[in-house]
């Protein structure tokens, strides 16, 4: 089953953002993602819609984020995207006329929704600037260890 993954490429294209410190462009972004700057364009019209990008024209143009990262959550970009569905899981009948069935759906509803309540609560609580952070930190010792590799 193919899953969503617009939250990802947004968190991983707003990263490259956030470190690139200057406007980027559908391509660029595209590269970064792998993706074509077609799809780059759609997923950033959403977030420019959201009001946490905004788009240059010209030379110098591109993509920029618009907002402080600290302020936006991980909760924030899965509402930009239209909240897309957290689970694949379903009902075999949505409206069944079986009792059994029935059961089962409500017991299935109940669990999804309070699954999506703890996930939603704790993008609620993960920022950018948090993910941007852990990034650096990941950076560095990246290049520490290809130094002492190098030596």
């Amino acid at each position: 089953m193919k899953r969503d993954s617009r939250l990802s490429a947004v968190l991983h294209a707003l990263l490259h953002m956030a470190e690139h410190r200057g406007p980027m462009t559908s391509e660029a972004l595209g590269r970064c993602l792998g993706t074509h700057p077609v799809v780059v364009r759609r997923t950033m019209g959403l977030l420019r819609e959201a009001g946490l990008v905004s788009a240059g024209r010209g030379p110098a143009g591109g993509w920029a984020i618009a907002v402080d990262l600290a302020t936006v959550t991980l909760r924030d970009l899965h509402q930009a995207l239209g909240e897309p569905a957290l689970f694949a899981v379903g009902h075999r009948s949505e409206h069944p006329d079986c009792l059994v069935e029935q059961v089962v759906n409500a017991a299935l509803d109940d669990a999804f929704d309070q699954a999506e309540a703890l996930l939603m609560e704790r993008f609620a609580s993960v920022s950018l600037a948090q993910l941007a952070a852990e990034f650096a930190h990941r950076h560095q010792a990246h290049r520490a260890r290809r130094r002492r590799s190098a030596a």
